[in-house]
C-alpha cells in the first residue's frame, strides 16, 4: 500500500485495521516531512474507507518516535531557508489526528516527544507498554512543546501539564496513564497478539479489554501534590518564586529549579503563556498560535543555539539570549504570539 513516505513509514491493511509503521528505528523513528504527507494520504483514503474500522500506528526498534527531524530542521534554518512548510504540514496532520472519525490507536513502546507526540497523542486509544517513556523536552533546545501541546497538556490535572512543559522531564507509563496522557496500558509481549485481534474485530475498546494491565503511578502523592502547589501558580515567576522558597528544605522543589534554569528563558516564557491559553482554545485555535510561535522561534537565536549545544557540539552549554527570565522583555514574548497576516496556519 504506497502513499509515498519512502522506506521511512510502512502501511498495511490486517483485515479490519489500517496499520502504519514507522520505519527509521536507526534514527530513532524521528518525522519526516516525507512521513507526515504520506501519513496525511492515508487517513484520507482510509477515512472514507468502509473497509477500514480502525488505524493502528505502531514503530520498529527501541524507540516509538524521539521528535521531529532536528537536524534537518537546523541545517535548513542556518542555510536561510527555515522548514515552515514541513511544520504547516506536520500541524495540520496533529489536527486532522485529533479529528479522525474513526478509532485511532497509538501502539507506543518505547520513548516518544515531540513530533511523536503530534502523531499519537491526538488520537482516540493512546496505548502504552512498560516500556514506554513520555517527554516534551523542547524549552531545553530553545525551542517550545508544539505538535498539540497547548491542546494536550492544559488538561492534565494537579498542573502536571503545565510541569510536563517547563521542565521537560521524561515520565513513564503509570504515570503516563494516571495524569491522562495514556488512555489504556497493555504488556509489551502482547503487542502481536493485541494486534491480531483488532484486525479481525476492529473494534479497540472490546479487545483491549482482554489485554489491560495495571500500571501503578510512578510519581508519589507527595511530589504530586508538590508539582501541583508550585506549578499552579498564577505567572512564571511566580512559579520560580514558590520553588525558591521550597527549595532549602526540598529536594523535589530544588531539583527542579534547577532544571528550569537550565532551560532558554524566552522558551520558558512562550511555554508558559501557551500552555495557560491553550486550556480555553480548540485543537484548531492551538494549532493556529503555535504556528505563530513556531515561524518566529525559527527566526530567533536560541533554537539553533540549542540544537548546536544538544547535538552539533554534544554536552556543551548553551548561551541563551537573553541569558536570564528577567532580561526577556514581555513585548518580546508578544511578538510571538501576533497574527501572521496572509500565513497564518489553515487547518
Amino acid at each position: 500500500m504506497d502513499f509515498g513516505g519512502g522506506d521511512e513509514i510502512r502501511f498495511e491493511r490486517l483485515g479490519r485495521a489500517g496499520v502504519v509503521t514507522l520505519t527509521r528505528p536507526q534514527a530513532l523513528n524521528a518525522v519526516t516531512h516525507r512521513m507526515v504527507k504520506a501519513l496525511g494520504k492515508a487517513l484520507h483514503a482510509w477515512e472514507r474507507d468502509d473497509g477500514v474500522d480502525v488505524v493502528v500506528i505502531k514503530a520498529e526498534g527501541r524507540a516509538f518516535s524521539a521528535g521531529g527531524d532536528i537536524l534537518h530542521i537546523y541545517e535548513a534554518g542556518r542555510a536561510g531557508k527555515p522548514p515552515v512548510e514541513f511544520f504547516a504540514d506536520e500541524y495540520r496532520l496533529n489536527a486532522r489526528i485529533n479529528s479522525f472519525r474513526k478509532p485511532y490507536v497509538a501502539l507506543i513502546d518505547g520513548i516518544v516527544m515531540g513530533g511523536g507526540v503530534g502523531i499519537s497523542f491526538h488520537g482516540s486509544h493512546r496505548v502504552m507498554t512498560e516500556n514506554a517513556q513520555f517527554a516534551m523536552p523542547e524549552v531545553g533546545i530553545g525551542f517550545f512543546p508544539d505538535v498539540g501541546a497547548s491542546h494536550l497538556l492544559p488538561d492534565l490535572g494537579g498542573s502536571f501539564g503545565m510541569y510536563l512543559a517547563l521542565t521537560g522531564n521524561r515520565i513513564r507509563y503509570g504515570d503516563a496513564l494516571w495524569s491522562g496522557l495514556a488512555t489504556h496500558t497493555i504488556k509489551a509481549e502482547d503487542q502481536a497478539s493485541f494486534l491480531d485481534r483488532l484486525a479481525l474485530t476492529g473494534d479497540p475498546e472490546s479487545v483491549l479489554h482482554g489485554f489491560l494491565v495495571p500500571a501503578k503511578r510512578e510519581t508519589e502523592r507527595p511530589i504530586l501534590e508538590a508539582i501541583s502547589r508550585h506549578f499552579a501558580q498564577p505567572s512564571l515567576q511566580d512559579v520560580i518564586d514558590s520553588l525558591d522558597r521550597a527549595a532549602s528544605t526540598d529536594e523535589f522543589a530544588a531539583k527542579t529549579l534547577a532544571t528550569i534554569r537550565t532551560r532558554s528563558p524566552t522558551s520558558l516564557r512562550v511555554a508558559w503563556r501557551q500552555i495557560s491559553a491553550g486550556l480555553t482554545l480548540s485543537m484548531d485555535d492551538c494549532m493556529k498560535m503555535e504556528f505563530r510561535i513556531l515561524n518566529r522561534m525559527l527566526a530567533g537565536h536560541d533554537f539553533y543555539e540549542g540544537i548546536r549545544a544538544a547535538i552539533i557540539d554534544k554536552g556543551s552549554k548553551p548561551q541563551w539570549r537573553p541569558a536570564s527570565l528577567d532580561a526577556v522583555r514581555e513585548a518580546d514574548i508578544d511578538a510571538y504570539f501576533a497574527p501572521l497576516g496572509e500565513r497564518e496556519l489553515l487547518t
